[in-house]
């Protein structure tokens, strides 16, 4: 018979197996910590794609976070849909801002407050918020947007407890409004400070500015012989004033009234950008002494050539008009948004709103007499680009420390480690409003 061998086994024994379970996986967390503290930091940068002017915020952005080494990704709300409801965003859009202005206002002022449009909205971010849920569960340091909606995803998300890194949000507008705005969302960054004291002073939540994001092209002084030898080819006669009058990417608003009215200005000559409206570039030609343009690679030199902006939204275009220093107009303004911000430039002193043609020719003369005029430059460290850096970074640091925490203590149980970064994100989303908005006020979004 064989003898089976016995261990001897003392009462400390379940101890020590313990101890030593505890030691590897804290080994593996030191590795996992120390791993992430040396990889670069990567942000997730979320756009819509309903205009150009969210994309075109976004994709600078991008750019200027990569120039500091931060790994980025690119996404668009709208891929977060299913696709009849990317249709309704984007068609709906342009229909209803383009061909029913009533309609567009109206909506647009419903969101402002609870009501069913508001509703409906709010069930598109839920809706979006389940794929938006996988993205930002890839390990990110830090979650920018400059569309609106996707911000209401995020916020759902922040409060949830399915994100916890640090978000801000982009406003591209003039105007803020209530769809910009989540109580959730870390920092709310805004390119001028009029936005940011109106944002906050109407929403309660923290706002600061952190200027234009918008390509350096348009940023560097004019050439005098290129500038003279693009107004000879636009046919703008020497000592005329030229204005450039920008529609967007889809040539939206009433652009022959605007058109008419610039034509009829003293001592100017209407330049037209149509956007990728080929039927509206093809009824601004048949205008006597209008220039009809259609989509163009060169902005930023015709907006060196330009002497005065007339824009009719207050979107990307105007961004890059106060990056150039080119003085704006706004006129024939679109519903909606496009009156809000209008107000808003006008109350900060940034671009007068005349009515009339005649107004106009006054406004036109006027902010052309002004010259270069560039928006104040703002610290390094408040420039959205650093905001959004130092957020990602502080976030790693934290988790470093954290990790390295956990890798000399007690195993904790999945829950207590959800509850320690939840805990995390709250503290970051505390500390970056007293940083980036020192002193402004707290509170609820209305």
């Amino acid at each position: 018979m064989s003898t089976v061998p016995t261990v001897s086994m003392s009462s400390d024994a379940p101890h020590r197996a313990v101890e030593r379970s505890v030691e590897h996986t804290s080994e593996r967390n030191a590795e996992r910590a120390a791993d992430a503290l040396e990889r670069p930091l990567r942000a997730l940068v979320i756009t819509g794609s309903v205009g150009a002017g969210h994309n075109g915020a976004a994709s600078e952005l991008v750019r200027r976070l990569e120039a500091r080494g931060v790994e980025t990704t690119y996404r668009d709300f709208l891929d977060a849909l299913p696709r009849p409801y990317q249709r309704l965003l984007q068609d709906g859009y342009e229909f209803s801002a383009g061909r029913t202005p009533r309609v567009f206002d109206w909506l647009f002022r419903c969101e402002e407050r609870d009501s069913v449009v508001h509703s409906l909205t709010m069930y598109l971010c839920r809706l979006a918020g389940r794929d938006m849920a996988e993205w930002v569960g890839e390990g990110y340091d830090v979650v920018v947007t400059t569309f609106p909606f996707a911000a209401q995803s995020l916020g759902m998300l922040k409060e949830d407890g399915r994100l916890t890194a640090p978000t801000v949000c982009y406003l591209t507008d003039p105007a803020p409004h209530r769809l910009w705005v989540h109580p959730s969302i870390d920092v709310h960054l805004t390119v001028t400070q009029a936005t940011a004291t109106e944002g906050s002073d109407r929403y309660g939540v923290p706002m600061a500015a952190a200027g234009p994001l918008a390509p350096s092209a348009f940023a560097e002084p004019a050439d005098a012989g290129e500038r003279s030898a693009l107004r000879a080819e636009l046919g703008i006669p020497v000592g005329r004033r030229m204005a450039l009058l920008m529609t967007g990417s889809m040539g939206l608003g009433d652009v022959m009234a605007s058109a008419r009215a610039l034509q009829v200005a003293d001592n100017t000559v209407p330049v037209v950008l149509c956007g990728r409206n080929e039927r509206l570039r093809r009824r601004i030609a048949t205008l006597p002494g209008v220039v009809a343009l259609g989509w163009r690679t060169d902005v930023p030199a015709l907006m060196a050539a330009a002497d005065v902006l007339v824009h009719n939204a207050g979107g990307l275009s105007l961004t890059e008009a106060m990056v150039a220093g080119l003085p704006a107009v706004s006129y024939e303004v679109l519903s909606g948004h496009g009156r809000a911000n209008a107000a808003t430039l006008a109350a900060a002193g940034l671009a007068p709103w005349p009515r009339d043609p005649a107004r106009l020719s006054e406004a036109l003369a006027e902010q052309a007499a002004r010259g270069r005029v560039h928006l104040p430059s703002l610290p390094a460290d408040r420039e959205a680009v650093q905001v959004v850096a130092d957020l990602a970074r502080r976030w790693r640091d934290e988790c470093g420390r954290d990790a390295r925490r956990d890798s000399v203590t007690v195993l904790r149980g999945r829950r207590g480690s959800t509850s320690r970064a939840t805990a995390l994100a709250r503290r970051l989303r505390r500390q970056p409003a007293a940083i980036v908005a020192p002193g402004a006020s707290t509170g609820r979004v209305g």
